[in-house]
């Protein structure tokens, strides 16, 4: 299917999980992308450039290199993102605090930034915000992530509004819990809790995930504006 066929998608966080997913997935649509991450993808044929989604300077070189090389971006899907040290707010780490916050809601926004400066001189993009499952509903021991991904919803919902009649589309997608390199840096427990709250039995695959991106950053979905999309396998929350 060449659903996507000529457009130019820039995916931080590009080199793993459902960010390579989504990657792949836009070049078996047709389209050209760019994996905007700090290393390149074991084993891909993704095209890498070097990026640190906290460091304006580097989002700005990216945004360069990639229209240097391409013309333009059509689509931007804003996915880095870390992974919390989970306690009750009285024992939160404020470094780990500090660090979350800065690569999942505030590197969101620098990306969008730098890449929709482009898209306005386009007159046209699609940028999808990646937020959680968390950022809609509560989640035991969560500080950060939940603020951070609560705070992606909110903001794309605001940029939706402010850009509504500029050709240039943004919506967030939610995802449930996902078997992503992230999940694996979680201690057993918690990952088993997520499954349990899956009715579905099992954790997201990447590719599923990507497959929602892909429809929703397609001209086929241009009606889709300003949405907080849940793909959440029918989680329930406890």
């Amino acid at each position: 299917m060449d659903r996507l066929k000529g457009k130019v998608g820039v995916i931080t966080g590009g080199s793993s999980g459902i960010g390579l997913a989504t990657a792949e997935k836009f070049i078996a649509q047709g389209a050209v992308a760019v994996s905007a991450d700090l290393n390149p993808a074991a084993n891909s044929a993704v095209d890498f450039v070097k990026t640190d989604v906290t460091n304006a300077d580097s989002l700005q070189a990216m945004v360069e290199t990639v229209v240097k090389k391409y013309g333009k971006i059509d689509i931007l899907v804003a996915n880095a993102g870390v992974a919390e040290e989970k306690a009750p707010v009285a024992e939160l780490n404020v470094d780990n605090w500090n660090k979350v916050i800065n690569i999942d809601l505030t590197g969101v926004v620098l990306t969008n930034k730098f890449v929709v400066a482009q898209m306005v001189k386009q007159g046209s993009g699609s940028v999808i915000n990646m937020s959680s499952i968390l950022g809609v509903v509560g989640g035991p021991k969560s500080q950060a992530y939940s603020a951070a991904k609560a705070g992606v919803a909110n903001y794309t919902k605001s940029q939706a509004i402010t850009y509504a009649t500029s050709g240039i589309r943004f919506n967030a997608i939610a995802p449930g819990y996902v078997a992503t390199p992230l999940l694996k840096t979680l201690p057993k427990d918690v990952t088993d809790g997520m499954v349990s709250k899956m009715p579905i039995g099992r954790l997201a695959q990447p590719e599923e995930i990507a497959n929602v991106i892909a429809f929703v950053a397609s001209d086929e979905a241009s009606f889709v504006v300003g949405s907080l999309i849940n793909v959440d396998g029918g989680y329930t929350a406890q």
